[in-house]
């Protein structure tokens, strides 16, 4: 989701897209940093029987600006959370829906969140979401250290989207990343043939 202080939606060149294809992916994450964070995803969208629907999203973007005109000063990522997790738990008989939510701001640095299905908010130096998540939370919990740079966690968020994409049938295709801090959005597209290939280790 889109935070104003300084976050970004992964989008794809929407030429690339079909139509009423959405531009989310399958397996997504968010890994904090001293100065920042880096947010992750593959390129393939399956929703199954599932319908996308981007409406929460929208709802908080138009919230976030109505919060910035009010006081006069842009809402921090620990707002932008607080105010989805509103939406999802009052909605949770109706809205089926599990949100990632990263980004920077000067009070809290680079923060991740997790919200999941039904609502509540939990704070952590990194967050996983969508089908390809089953395959990686072994490999996050035993490779992620504290303290590491924007490169190092750059190279993690791949190496993690990589493997999940080699386990998962449902994620695949290109990583797009975007690495948030105070200078702004760096956006970064790393092709299929440029992923490590766990493919070629199982026997």
């Amino acid at each position: 989701m889109q935070h104003p202080s300084q976050a970004t939606t992964l989008t794809p060149n929407v030429s690339r897209l079909k139509a009423g294809e959405m531009n989310l992916g399958t397996s997504i994450m968010a890994v904090a940093f001293e100065g920042g964070v880096v947010v992750g995803a593959d390129s393939r969208t399956t929703m199954g029987s599932f319908i996308a629907n981007r409406a929460v999203a929208d709802v908080v973007t138009a919230q976030l600006s109505q919060y910035e005109m009010t006081h006069g000063e842009k809402p921090t990522v620990h707002i932008a959370a607080t105010m989805l997790e509103s939406i999802i738990y009052q909605n949770k008989d109706r809205l089926s829906a599990g949100i990632i939510v990263a980004g920077w701001d000067r009070i809290g640095g680079g923060q991740t969140y997790n919200i999941p299905l039904g609502g509540g908010l939990f704070a952590a130096p990194w967050s996983i979401g969508g089908s390809g998540s089953t395959y990686v939370y072994g490999h996050v919990d035993a490779t992620y250290q504290e303290g590491w740079d924007k490169d190092r966690t750059m190279d993690f968020v791949k190496q993690t989207l990589s493997l999940a994409m080699s386990r998962d049938g449902s994620s695949g295709g290109t990583i797009r990343m975007a690495v948030i801090t105070k200078e702004g959005v760096e956006r970064i597209f790393v092709p299929g043939d440029k992923l490590p290939n766990y493919n070629d280790r199982v026997e």
